[in-house]
């Protein structure tokens, strides 16, 4: 039996198809059918990796980001203060806001390490970091930023991508963004990682945010093969890959051609090509092997304690001199965290990353590449003066603080052998000559030639930016 369906039943049962398509010729027809949707870009944007002309003649060309997740507790790094050690053990007579209540206490707590001047400076430093008062003339130590974002999520982004909010570029990103790279062979912004794991937050430390994703920094594998699947297969070495590259070129730039301002498919593009330049540079840039000596001791690399962010430290180093814009090497979790077991966990973290991190700047310094070259260490807070967990000497921790915290940086054309700002007498609160961190990352973009107002990216009608219209200021003082 044949079956006629009517033209009710028809569409009926097409709903999905001609139906769908007849009600769409119609919105059109009236002028109700929405305008397709375009990327929020003009259509005639591009990006890419080459090298870009910097606002202003700028010193630095490269950053090495030694970040300590966690918060490194300053009054027993960097911040020597008499009254803590008086007032050990007695009630803290001011006000304090804790992160952890439940497990806070108003107990001074007086640092169990002796400090001494360095250099002919006379930065004073703690007996934990013996290397970095080797190197303190070549330090600028910042002992009053500030961020006021007491937890380490919106801490992080703060000091990272200049608010307190999640999704914003990475300072790396926006560095790659606004300079490019010197090389071609290697990716602009590169990430070593901790053989343990990746930082608390992982992805965020070097997310690209609404940039595009081709400023997004390239994590590299702690331990070997660092990079995957470097070497092709060999039926394709040589001319073969050659041929295969130079058509999927070809068909890639035709189907940009039709397809202005999709910025996904520009960085995919991009990344084919870097992949296969990174086939022997990468390899090359990442292995230490034919290192002198002389220079795997300088970092640590013949201890166990310091061997692995001694490996990191000099490829760090080795990617700077081969054009790479910006490094950075992270700790594991929050390593740095410490509201329990400072005593015993703080020498440990300082034993293992003292001696690389001032071997980097001797490092760098020897082959003149410190002037030219910002090497930063620091976490995105600091501690407090009190005690925290009160439960025995061996368990004493200190909770959070983001009003008053230190981090030292050197190069790119920061001072050398000057201590900036101070805190209070307890530590707790930077109380002069503030460094907020806008204003630390509009002095870091002036360092690059950049200024912080004019290095915008438009979205959404609007130009955002590193600082955001947060009032930053660069810090003259910091300059050399």
């Amino acid at each position: 039996m044949n079956f006629q369906p009517s033209r009710r039943d028809f569409l009926k049962t097409h709903g999905c198809g001609i139906g769908s398509l007849a009600l769409a010729t119609m919105l059109r027809d009236e002028g109700l059918l929405a305008a397709p949707v375009k990327p929020n870009v003009e259509s005639h944007v591009s990006y890419d990796l080459l090298a870009k002309q910097p606002h202003y003649q700028g010193q630095a060309k490269a950053m090495i980001s030694l970040f300590m997740m966690g918060g490194p507790s300053q009054m027993d790094l960097f911040d020597p203060k008499p009254m803590l050690t008086k007032y050990d053990g007695q009630k803290f007579p001011g006000e304090i806001k804790y992160d952890n209540a439940a497990e806070a206490s108003s107990k001074v707590f007086g640092s169990p390490w002796t400090f001494q001047k360095h250099g002919q400076c006379g930065m004073e430093l703690s007996e934990l970091l013996p290397n970095l008062g080797r190197i303190a003339d070549d330090i600028t130590l910042i002992r009053s930023m500030a961020s006021g974002v007491n937890n380490h999520a919106q801490a992080l982004y703060a000091i990272n991508g200049g608010r307190s909010t999640a999704g914003r570029p990475a300072l790396g990103s926006w560095l790659t963004y606004g300079l490019g790279s010197e090389t071609q062979n290697l990716p602009a912004y590169m990430v070593l990682s901790d053989p343990k794991g990746l930082p608390t937050f992982q992805h965020e430390h070097f997310s690209n945010g609404w940039l595009p994703s081709l400023f997004q920094g390239t994590l590299i594998r702690a331990n070997e093969p660092r990079i995957l699947n470097l070497d092709p297969p060999p039926s394709l070495a040589g001319t073969a890959q050659q041929r295969q590259l130079a058509f999927l070129k070809a068909m890639n730039e035709q189907h940009l051609s039709q397809h202005p301002g999709e910025l996904d498919l520009q960085a995919r593009i991009a990344s084919y090509a870097l992949a296969a330049n990174m086939q022997t540079a990468a390899k090359e840039a990442l292995d230490i092997s034919n290192e002198p000596e002389h220079i795997k001791k300088l970092y640590g690399v013949d201890k166990p304690e310091t061997k692995d962010y001694a490996t990191r430290c000099i490829i760090a180093r080795r990617l700077v001199e081969r054009g790479v814009r910006f490094v950075q090497v992270l700790n594991n979790g929050q390593s740095w965290d410490q509201h329990a077991s400072l005593i015993g966990s703080l020498p440990k973290l300082c034993g293992a990353v003292d001696q690389p991190s001032a071997a980097l700047i001797t490092d760098l310094k020897q082959r003149g590449l410190l002037d030219s070259t910002v090497v930063h260490w620091g976490g995105e807070m600091g501690r407090l003066p009190v005690l925290q967990n009160d439960a025995g000497r061996e368990k004493w921790g200190r909770d959070h603080n983001t009003y008053g915290f230190s981090q030292w940086v050197a190069g790119g054309g920061f001072k050398g052998g000057y201590v900036h700002g101070e805190t209070d007498e307890w530590s707790h609160k930077a109380v002069k000559d503030v460094v907020n961190h806008y204003d630390w990352q509009a002095t870091l973009l002036h360092c690059f030639g950049l200024d912080h107002t004019r290095l915008v990216y438009k979205r959404n009608g609007l130009a955002a930016s590193l600082t955001d219209n947060q009032g930053a200021q660069v810090i003259k003082g910091l300059l050399a």
